[in-house]
């Protein structure tokens, strides 16, 4: 069996590192967790985090960016589905129920905002990330409304934006109140599409 690369290595250290950190930060929060646990956690030094992360606030948004991947990608499975659009908002919905107000997520998304306010180049990737975000999103939007011939009533990229808006606010919602439905957010969805196939 070939010996990894110091490459390869460094590259797996820095998977294991962000898995862990994603696992803590999720669970006890972003503020409370420090970086000597994250090491020890993963099983390697404070040296290991420095070598594969200038900052904290740069290792929250690699976390960040793992966590945007697994949701984006059960989101696109939960509406990605053979069916009219009717059902595949259906699908959204579903999604939309297990996962906003994940109070992990949730408090993720909001502790880390809040934290690193004061600092600029952090704002600047967070809202690189959330633009990131609008264009996929609306990109999903846009596959869908042309594989069911339907229109919008607006961009989807606006649709996108608006969606996102309402969804985050739901989100911190729910995280306080599990049992607030999030209807809202589906209702705006079926309202942007002119005409839809409900059978």
């Amino acid at each position: 069996m070939a010996r990894m690369s110091r490459k390869q290595s460094h590259a797996l250290t820095r998977e294991r590192l962000v898995e862990t950190a994603k696992q803590l930060f999720l669970a006890d929060g972003y503020n409370v967790t420090s970086l000597e646990k994250v090491a020890a956690t993963a099983g390697f030094s404070k040296g290991a985090v420095y070598s594969n992360f200038a900052t904290k606030h740069e290792l929250g948004l690699a976390v960040l960016d793992v966590v945007h991947v697994e949701r984006a990608e059960s989101l696109s499975a939960a509406v990605l589905i053979p069916g009219t659009l009717s059902e595949r908002i259906d699908g959204f919905g579903r999604w939309a129920d297990e996962n906003i107000g994940d109070v992990g997520w949730t408090a993720l998304e909001v502790e880390f905002a809040t934290s690193t306010r004061h600092l600029p180049e952090v704002r600047t990737e967070l809202a690189t990330r959330r633009r990131t975000l609008t264009a996929m999103l609306g990109s999903l939007i846009q596959v869908h409304t042309e594989q069911m011939g339907v229109t919008l009533r607006t961009s989807p990229e606006e649709a996108a934006l608006q969606m996102l808006s309402l969804g985050i606010g739901l989100g911190v919602q729910r995280a306080i109140d599990p049992e607030m439905p999030v209807n809202a957010l589906v209702d705006m969805l079926r309202g942007l599409v002119d005409s839809v196939d409900a059978h």
